[in-house]
């Protein structure tokens, strides 16, 4: 940005001069037609659906400052919204963004921020359609996503059937271990420690999964097995996760597990914040996706090695 209010505040320029700065220059992709300047934003939808989902970031409950750069929190924002539209087999097109922080925020800092947003974004071909900017006590951000099916039917999470396989696209474990180890000081292991800061989330993959048939379909948000528990009930099936499977993901963690005092098998099958995508499928996997587990009749559960995970349960909103 230029020297008009590089070292101000938010307080000091004001909403409507803020919100100029930061859309200006912005190139939109194809689909958004009318961008931020109106009431409203205009999106071209080809499919005649619209998939949407929101999502809510709260400053020292689901990024720290003192951990993530706004740049980061910016990227991270957008990855796990365009996660969510990836697990419908959709493909992301615009974002809707909603920032509230206090009077005295440097103004640099949310040029960062938002430039993150614009860097994540850029990465699937979506752009920044619009948002709004409110004072608040802490950093607050939260994103609407808009995506496009293509004709094709969303995948849900109720069409699981026994016989069928249970894959991943995308690694897990990762965040999780990087929030211990940012929790606990510990140096080195820097790829985890940033992947805990900004998810890496597969892009592309939910839409080949549902060309290739997915049944039903999740990202990993708040656990692989519990997120998986949302596929079970939603489709009266027991799902079985094989550790001989997931092997990869475990001994990848094994010497952060040594330096955290932590379990690796806890991050793989309960960490949160990866945003891989799991499905099921009838037939073959998709390439990019790894067979972990299969699909049995029984009751609604997630079994690991046949038998219930007593472990970390995974995330859960209203925890202390």
């Amino acid at each position: 940005m230029g020297d008009d209010g590089s070292k101000s505040t938010l307080q000091q320029l004001g909403e409507f001069a803020v919100i100029d700065r930061l859309v200006r220059g912005r190139r939109q992709p194809a689909a958004v037609a009318v961008g931020p300047g109106d009431d409203e934003a205009v999106i071209h939808t080809g499919d005649g659906r619209v998939a949407v989902s929101t999502d809510m970031l709260v400053q020292d409950r689901h990024f720290r400052l003192d951990w993530s750069t706004p740049h980061d929190v910016g990227r991270k924002a957008i990855a796990q919204n365009a996660a969510d539209i990836e697990a419908m087999g959709a493909r992301p097109t615009a974002f809707v963004v909603a920032f509230g922080a206090p009077g005295d925020t440097p103004t640099t800092d949310v040029d960062a921020l938002v430039a993150g947003m614009w860097d994540e974004a850029h990465r699937i071909g979506a752009g920044i359609a619009g948002g709004d900017l409110v004072g608040c006590p802490q950093w607050v951000v939260s994103v609407t996503v808009l995506g496009e099916l293509d004709g094709r039917t969303p995948v849900l999470r109720s069409g699981a059937t026994a016989g069928s396989v249970i894959a991943v696209a995308g690694e897990l474990g990762r965040s999780a271990a990087g929030l211990a180890l940012l929790g606990k000081g510990i140096e080195g292991f820097d790829s985890l420690r940033r992947r805990h800061l900004v998810p890496h989330p597969p892009y592309g993959q939910g839409v080949a999964a549902a060309a290739g048939g997915a049944q039903a379909m999740i990202d990993v948000s708040d656990g692989l097995v519990a997120d998986l528990r949302h596929i079970a009930k939603a489709s009266g099936v027991a799902l079985d996760l094989s550790t001989a499977a997931l092997a990869a993901d475990h001994d990848a963690l094994t010497a952060a597990g040594t330096a955290a005092g932590a379990d690796p098998w806890s991050w793989v099958l309960g960490g949160g914040e990866d945003h891989a995508l799991v499905a099921c499928f009838a037939g073959p996997a998709p390439a990019g996706w790894r067979i972990i587990g299969r699909v049995l009749e029984g009751e609604a559960d997630v079994l690991v090695d046949g038998q219930p995970w007593t472990g970390y349960p995974g995330w859960q909103s209203y925890d202390g």
